[in-house]
């Protein structure tokens, strides 16, 4: 064996042992084994979801569709990012898993969006007086064919809507036929640009985190690596 490749050798098992080392000693990497053995066996693990339509204790949002959270906000799966809402999957097949609103809002689905809706909250109810947008995505398939409910199509605006109206279900479209994503809800909290629009999702600044308006922990920073559970009431 060469020196060339010992040495590319060691690399790679370091490496390796770094990933391993990572996926079992940090939070973010215990939530992603998690999520690996949510895809592996889900109903073996029926006690890691939550359901759409209940809350945890006073938190004033629904859940807005059933299954396990997986990615929480500000999870980072690259350098440089940070996930900007919670991730929520539900183990079943694309286009069987209902998602909701979690609560009233005006509803708009842009004249391209194939998978996406928001809704705009004008009274935030934690803070009275703000606005706030709960954005919703990946309600297609992984062609694009959209799974958003038929009253709601491309080009609505201001549509009103209330807490627990079915939106759509979950699926797994990426934008890219070839590369689909696990079959989810992408659920974030948007801020307002101050002028009655919502701000680019895209940047975690311009989101909020959501544990406070779904009363659990979903702040990547705070978690301990554990499926985000709580004792869910039916409202």
């Amino acid at each position: 064996m060469t020196k060339q490749v010992v040495i590319i050798t060691i690399l790679v098992v370091g490496i390796l042992a770094g990933v391993l080392i990572y996926r079992a000693m940090s939070p973010g990497g215990r939530r992603t084994n998690h999520v690996w053995e949510f895809f592996a066996d889900p109903a073996g693990h029926e006690e890691w979801k939550l359901t759409a339509g209940t809350r945890c204790g006073e938190a004033p949002f629904l859940f807005p569709t059933t299954g396990m959270v997986g990615f929480l906000w500000d999870d980072s799966f690259r350098i440089g990012h940070h996930h900007q809402g919670i991730d929520i999957f539900s183990g079943t097949e694309a286009g069987v898993t209902p998602v909701i609103a979690a609560y009233d809002g005006y509803l708009t689905r842009l004249a391209d969006w194939k998978s996406s809706v928001i809704l705009r909250v004008p009274n935030d109810p934690l803070q009275p007086g703000r606005q706030i947008w709960l954005y919703y995505t990946h309600m297609a398939d992984r062609d694009g064919v959209s799974y958003i409910a038929g009253d709601f199509p491309p080009g609505t605006s201001e549509v009103l809507v209330t807490a627990g109206t079915l939106l759509g279900y979950q699926g797994d479209y990426s934008g890219d036929p070839d590369n689909p994503t696990g079959i989810h809800l992408h659920f974030s909290i948007v801020r307002d640009d101050g002028h009655g629009k919502f701000l680019n999702e895209l940047e975690i600044n311009n989101t909020y985190d959501p544990s406070p308006w779904l009363g659990l922990e979903l702040n990547g920073k705070n978690s301990n690596g554990e499926v985000p559970l709580c004792q869910p009431e039916v409202p």
